[in-house]
């Protein structure tokens, strides 16, 4: 009888860091119900659970080996900032917080495997990550480097869809832009990356 990891993916988008992994048992976690239908197109066999996932880790945290999680960035975003300060586009926002009250959670309530992803920040990050592209990851094991690439904001919807390896074509009338949605998903080679460097050992019993 094979044995799956049972994974906790927070903010889970349309799953570009779960799209290679093998082994497993996922509950995905997303707020908002049009991306959970996306989600679910592409991963059917996963449990999705559409609420907020800052209170589902608080709540549910001991029922898993491995929890990613990936909270909103915009707050943290260089991007953004350099937009509201200099461009005037965007009102000067305070960062999120909850992305910080995750980490330390994490790093001190969880007994399993773990990895915090975001952008890199237009501050000096309060808690040391590792670093690869354009992004930050903190996690209580050795992540490899990564070939980790920035979001390309001006990429089109079909280069990136062929880049993350998701058809978005039939989806129709969508309120969240498809751009953003592919942008915002870590490339499936780095969330497998990821994922195997936490569970190597166990990976190869698996095998």
């Amino acid at each position: 009888m094979e044995i799956k990891i049972k994974v906790l993916n927070l903010y889970a988008g349309i799953g570009g860091n779960r799209k290679l992994w093998e082994g497993v048992e996922v509950t995905a976690i997303e707020y908002k119900q049009e991306i959970a239908d996306i989600y679910k197109h592409f991963f059917p066999q996963d449990k999705i659970i559409v609420c907020d996932a800052h209170q589902y880790l608080l709540e549910h945290y001991k029922e898993f080996d491995f929890i990613w999680s990936s909270p909103p960035c915009p707050s943290h975003s260089r991007i953004r900032k350099c937009c509201a300060v200099e461009r005037g586009q965007n009102e000067a926002i305070f960062p999120d917080m909850k992305l910080y009250e995750e980490i330390l959670f994490l790093q001190g309530y969880f007994k399993g495997k773990w990895v915090v992803e975001n952008v890199i920040s237009w501050y000096e990050p309060l808690i040391k990550p590792f670093e690869s592209g354009s992004h930050y990851f903190w996690s209580n094991f050795v992540i490899p480097n990564l070939n980790a690439k920035g979001r390309e904001h001006n990429a089109k919807i079909d280069c990136l869809e062929k880049r993350k390896g998701f058809d978005l074509s039939s989806f129709k009338n969508l309120e969240t832009d498809k751009k953003l949605l592919l942008r915002n998903c870590v490339e499936p080679e780095v969330g497998k990356d990821i994922f195997e460097a936490a569970f190597k050992h166990q990976q190869a019993r698996l095998i």
